[in-house]
């Protein structure tokens, strides 16, 4: 495509005609939603670098311009906006305003190497001075000590790529280091920022945005432990690391630093005005879920194209869900033929339940050796199945929610997402094996410590951890609840999450969607040492158990050797063997007589009977 087959796209100077910043599987779809949130119908709105195409299309009620860098970029949107300026920051119009300027890839992906380098600050004052009176900012800041950062097996300061012609960092004292300092530079630049989002997993995947000022409510621990831990379990898949970062963003959250350790921060600015131009309150620092109206969380969902939104609401937070095209392919079956599961297309709805996340419980219990806390948590779990069955079958979303979907208040259980709902009934026993199951290979995949022996494979864990629940149940329905796991990992997850394990010859099963982390390689190396040891130690005692008979057997020998040979051994035969013949002659003797009495006694017999 050239510039006379897109007359949208305009060159002021400053391009670069054969770079390219669009990266594949980019994730915008949080970003899309809170956009479409705060951009009013009819707004002027510059997006300024590379976004992923979705944040159009959810714009498409507005008046958008595009700012690029790189002319392949512009030609590939140029039939999605108004006008993309392929330049530098340079190459915007001067006096040229707009109601929303968003920035959601942060501003070194603004700055064309073709002219001056304005730096940080410059490419921020700039932006601002685009920005009318009362219109709204929105900017993606890169966390240089996020836990993207702390898990990554390569040296950030050694990348040599194409796009890494500079290293961000600490030491790159023209980029804001910390959320603070971000802050500052905004309100020195006449943008005062209000309400900010944690994004998670990466800065180039953004699959959740969690407001930082809510990350330390202790009510909603529950609800971001799993966000968190999906998030960052989904977005490092496959990828080696050198730990699990679900595990440290999690920690970090119970620790209320979730936000300080946060891959990127998005913040909302707001440029301030002498008159009543702004529709929104010019309160900088209105809470989230205030007068704002903008969600605690924004999370893409697990399935389709929609992102799930929770409010802060006068009762309480609330699921909703914002459809962003649903993507959505068949589902798979169960064995009969009937859905595995399926997806409510109007979930999550309703209050989101309050309470600690049950999967984070219990693996305190175990770390703790607190017996009696697993007992007391795993049989009121139990219990409240019993209580959900009806005929021994569970249907719907208790039949799918395992430990990391349900929250515990008290004595309370509660399925956290009620979307995914199972197709067909499933018995009280598989579903608690079904959640144990996958709870015990998390403990071993981990490294985990816990009270009972180390020798146990996933499957023997499993039906230790039913006895704790109260539930006598063997192998065999551990065997089904796998099947049945993998049937509906099929549906929740795509046919990659397709595989069939053998409880009784698989002991450590590594999740397929979570990262591949040193440190897990780690533990499972110190676990087959040890195991490798027992064995060794096995052998050995079985081998000195041996050479002991053997000896044993050896003197016997040689004792038999030797008495075979003396004097006294054949004088002893020589009066044993007339015995010997005398005895065998005798009781051939009395066994003659016997047969002779009977054919005797016979022939009586017949006699008398005529």
């Amino acid at each position: 495509m050239t510039t006379e087959t897109a007359p949208t796209v305009a060159l002021p100077g400053g391009e670069m005609l054969a770079w390219s910043d669009r990266r594949d599987g980019a994730g915008d779809r949080p970003l899309a939603a809170l956009a479409a949130r705060l951009v009013p119908a009819g707004a002027r709105v510059l997006v300024a670098g590379p976004h992923d195409p979705v944040l159009l299309d959810a714009l498409a009620h507005a008046r958008l311009t595009c700012l690029l860098r790189g002319y392949p970029d512009a030609a590939a949107i140029a039939d999605r906006v108004d006008r993309v300026l392929v330049a530098g920051p340079h190459g915007l119009p001067t006096g040229e305003e707009y109601d929303v300027v968003i920035a959601g890839a942060g501003l070194d992906a603004v700055e064309s190497v073709e002219g001056e380098r304005l730096g940080w600050d410059g490419l921020l004052a700039r932006l601002v001075a685009a920005l009318r009176p009362g219109g709204d900012l929105l900017l993606r800041v890169d966390n240089p000590l996020g836990v993207h950062r702390l898990v990554t097996a390569t040296s950030w300061y050694a990348g040599r790529g194409d796009a890494e012609w500079t290293v961000g960092g600490v030491l790159d004292t023209s980029l804001p280091a910390n959320l603070d300092q971000a802050r500052a530079r905004l309100a020195t630049a006449g943008v005062p920022a209000g309400s900010c989002y944690a994004a998670y997993p990466r800065p180039d995947l953004t699959t959740a945005l969690l407001s930082a000022d809510q990350l330390s409510r202790p009510t909603a621990s529950g609800l971001f432990d799993a966000v968190l831990h999906d998030a960052c379990t989904e977005g490092f898949a496959g990828q080696f690391v050198l730990a699990d970062p679900a595990r440290l963003a999690v920690d970090a959250l119970h620790a209320g630093r979730a936000a300080e350790l946060a891959p990127s921060w998005l913040l909302l600015a707001r440029r301030a005005t002498d008159g009543p131009q702004s529709t929104r309150s010019e309160q900088p620092d209105s809470p989230l879920g205030g007068p704002d109206g903008l969600p605690v969380a924004l999370v893409r969902a697990a399935a389709g194209g929609g992102v799930v939104e929770v409010l802060d609401e006068a009762h309480g937070w609330c699921w909703r869900r914002t459809d962003l095209g649903d993507r959505s392919g068949p589902t798979p079956t169960a064995y009969d033929g009937r859905p595995a599961a399926h997806r409510d297309p109007r979930g999550p709805q309703g209050p989101v339940p309050d309470g600690r996340l049950l999967r984070s419980l219990l693996l305190d219990g175990c770390l703790r050796r607190d017996t009696a806390r697993l007992r007391r948590l795993l049989r009121g779990y139990a219990e409240w199945l019993d209580g959900q069955a009806e005929r021994g079958q569970l249907t719907g979303a208790v039949a799918l929610a395992g430990a990391d979907n349900l929250v515990v208040a008290g004595d309370r259980f509660a399925v956290l997402d009620p979307s995914w709902r199972a197709g067909v009934g499933l018995p009280v026993d598989v579903v608690l094996a079904r959640t144990l199951w996958r709870f015990a290979t998390e403990l071993l995949a981990g490294g985990y410590a816990h009270p009972w022996t180390s020798t146990l494979d996933v499957a023997g864990l499993t039906v230790v951890l039913g006895g704790v629940a109260g539930r006598d149940f063997d192998r065999a329905v551990v065997a089904t609840a796998v099947q049945t796991d993998a049937t509906v990992s099929v549906a929740l997850r795509g046919p990659e999450s397709d595989r069939r394990v053998d409880p009784d010859t698989e002991t450590r099963p590594v999740p397929p969607t979570g990262p591949r982390s040193y440190q897990q390689m780690y533990e499972t190396w110190l676990r087959e040492r040890e195991e490798n040891t027992r064995l060794a130690a096995l052998l050995r005692w079985t081998e000195e158990l041996l050479n002991a008979r053997e000896r044993a057997l050896r003197r016997a020998e040689a004792k038999i050797n030797l008495l075979s040979g003396s004097l006294s051994y054949k004088v002893g035969r020589l009066a044993i063997t007339p015995a010997r013949m005398a005895k065998r002659g005798a009781g051939a003797a009395k066994r003659r007589a016997r047969e002779a009495i009977a054919a005797k006694r016979q022939e009586q017999t017949k006699r008398e009977q005529k």
